[in-house]
C-alpha cells in the first residue's frame, strides 16, 4: 500500500479532525494528481434570522452611521457584532 493509499482515521468531531490535519500532511493521504477544480457559485455562509428590539433612537443612530459608511445598517450591525465578538474574550481574560 502506497502512502497515498492510506486513509485518514474516522473522527468523532470536526475539532478532532482539525487537530489531526494540522499535524499530518495531506499528501500522505490524498492523491492530489487526481484532484479536479470545482466551482461553487451558489455557496453561501449559513445564517439565522433573529429578532432584536432596539430603542428607536439607537436604531436611527445606527442607520446614520451606516449611511455615512455607504452600507446597509444591518451589515454594519453584523460587522460591529463580529468585531466585538472577536475581541470580547481577550478583554474578559484581562479584566
Amino acid at each position: 500500500m502506497s502512502a497515498k493509499d492510506k486513509k485518514p482515521p474516522v473522527f468523532a468531531s470536526e475539532a478532532e479532525e482539525r487537530v489531526w490535519w494540522e499535524a499530518n500532511d495531506s499528501a500522505d493521504h490524498v492523491d492530489w494528481s487526481k484532484a479536479e477544480r470545482v466551482r461553487m457559485p451558489a455557496l453561501k455562509p449559513s445564517s439565522a434570522s433573529i429578532s432584536l428590539r432596539l430603542p428607536v433612537a439607537l436604531l436611527e443612530r445606527i442607520k446614520i452611521a451606516a449611511n455615512k459608511r455607504d452600507m446597509p445598517y444591518q451589515s454594519l450591525i453584523k460587522a460591529w457584532l463580529a468585531e466585538k465578538a472577536d475581541t470580547a474574550p481577550e478583554k474578559a481574560e484581562q479584566g
